[in-house]
């Protein structure tokens, strides 16, 4: 050792099973009620104090970016595998199916995939990975002639948010896999020539479960 320097004191085991606890309520409390679930009940359903939570998390954000790095990068992984295929309309309708499934099973992943978070260090990657994915597919889709000439990145993404709040509310009063349908309707009309409608993979809304999407999609109070 280098003399005049001492080792960094070592992390301590009920630290380390602190932070796993904290990590552990965090995404269960996040993927029910989104990124505005309460710390302290976070820090209660761990069994430890708020001053320990905000020991390892000084700030939400921090908490959120721990959280979530994984499924972040699974993003990514996605975007990855869709810029390698032969065909840039299948990459892309594969890679939003593998993005909305995400957003679908997890209320705290939606709210970070269709809203602005400051201070979340991963995301910003994810979101400059996410527009250049869309764009290398959108023009690839436009020089194959499958897709129509005049949508824009911006289009794409300003659709997709919106489509992509609606899902954990489908996902919880519509029929299996309702946000499949909107998925399909939105692509087909990206579709370019006169290739026939696809046929749309889940049964439309009730009266009732459009009412009650809508309801979910009021201002949010987390529980």
């Amino acid at each position: 050792m280098t003399p005049g320097r001492e080792r960094p004191a070592p992390v301590r085991r009920d630290a380390l099973r602190n932070r796993e606890l904290l990590l552990a309520a965090a995404r269960k409390a996040f993927a029910a009620q989104g990124l505005d679930a309460r710390l302290d009940e976070i820090a209660r359903r761990a069994g430890v104090g708020n001053a320990t939570l905000y020991r390892h998390f000084p700030t939400r954000a921090a908490l959120i970016d721990a959280v979530f790095r994984d499924a972040l990068q699974g993003t990514v992984d996605a975007g990855e595998e869709a810029r390698g295929a032969a065909d840039a309309w299948a990459g892309l309708a594969g890679y939003l199916e593998a993005v909305f499934t995400v957003l679908a099973a997890d209320r705290g992943v939606n709210d970070l995939m269709t809203t602005p978070i400051e201070g979340v260090t991963s995301l910003d990657a994810v979101h400059v990975h996410n527009y250049e994915t869309i764009a290398l597919l959108v023009g690839r889709a436009q020089r194959d002639g499958a897709m129509r000439p005049d949508v824009t990145v911006e289009d794409m993404l300003l659709n997709l948010a919106t489509l992509g709040r609606s899902v954990p509310a489908l996902a919880a009063v519509g029929p299996p896999h309702a946000w499949r349908r909107q998925l399909a309707l939105f692509l087909d009309g990206l579709r370019a020539g006169t290739r026939p409608p696809s046929d749309l993979p889940a049964p439309a809304l009730t009266a009732e479960q459009l009412a009650a999407v809508l309801l979910d999609l009021g201002p949010h109070r987390p529980a």
